[in-house]
């Protein structure tokens, strides 16, 4: 008999998106797909685009033309249904500061209709895994930023998502957390979680991320492995880092005048 690849299915899949806002376009015809078990690093700088496209992905933004799919799911059509396998982190984590972290993912397990002894246990799990059990029963007034972001996190993946959106994940957490988190994402890609991750930290998608997107002023500028990336720098005599300032136009301190 003979054997066939199986492949893996889509479970983002952008097609043609564009957004604007009055006479601005954020995102320029955009067109990508992130695969079951997939790390993919969104990069960019400020201002390209990212967050836009995140929040079309999750639900928050309709996009003015194009189509977005979870799992196969049109978000524009059955948008309850394809939010119920999004887990979305965003990059200002928002807490309500009269609730305890505790609290909240109970809150977060509501809206997904979780309720029962296998909250509790999932939400003492999470804990663990987060390292915030000491906190967990503290209000969220007295949270620093770091910790939100690992509530937040927390209460992302309560309901075990089939697909993460993730906007700047390592923002105000301390060296120790920022591996604690890539572990985590790692862990969840090898179980065969679609992981859709902006960031403008390049370092960080070289690390853990299968592929890498560059965005530029709304548009899809290359998308490739690390390897197809770094090849096509050194085929223009350029370090990765140098070669995406060059696609994004920035600068840095060798081009400072005197």
């Amino acid at each position: 008999m003979e054997e066939r690849e199986s492949k893996a299915m889509e479970m983002i899949k952008i097609e043609g998106v564009t957004k604007k806002f009055g006479e601005l376009v954020a995102v320029d015809n955009l067109t990508l797909s992130v695969s079951e078990g997939e790390i993919f690093g969104f990069l960019g700088p400020n201002g390209a685009g990212k967050t836009t496209t995140i929040k079309m992905i999750v639900g928050l933004l309709r996009p003015n033309s194009g189509n977005i799919l979870i799992g196969g799911i049109d978000i524009r059509k059955e948008p309850e249904k394809a939010k119920s396998i999004i887990g979305y982190i965003p990059d200002n984590p928002y807490i309500y500061d009269r609730l305890t972290g505790r609290e909240f993912l109970y809150l977060t397990a509501g809206l997904h209709n979780l309720a029962g002894d296998n909250v509790r246990r999932k939400i003492d799990q999470l804990f663990e895994l987060f390292n915030i059990g000491e906190w967990g029963d503290s209000y969220a007034g007295g949270y620093s930023h770091g910790m939100r972001q690992k509530i937040v996190m927390a209460s992302a993946l309560l309901h075990n998502p089939k697909v993460l959106v993730i906007d700047e994940p390592m923002v105000g957490l301390d060296p120790q957390s920022q591996r604690l988190v890539k572990d985590i994402f790692l862990l969840l890609a090898r179980r065969g979680v679609s992981i859709l991750m902006s960031t403008h930290t390049l370092a960080v998608a070289e690390e853990i991320c299968t592929r890498i997107g560059i965005i530029h002023k709304g548009r899809l500028l290359v998308v490739g492995t690390n390897e197809e990336l770094t090849e096509s720098a050194r085929s223009k005599s350029m370090t990765l880092e140098d070669y995406f300032l060059h696609l994004t136009g920035e600068r840095h301190a060798a081009f400072l005048p005197e």
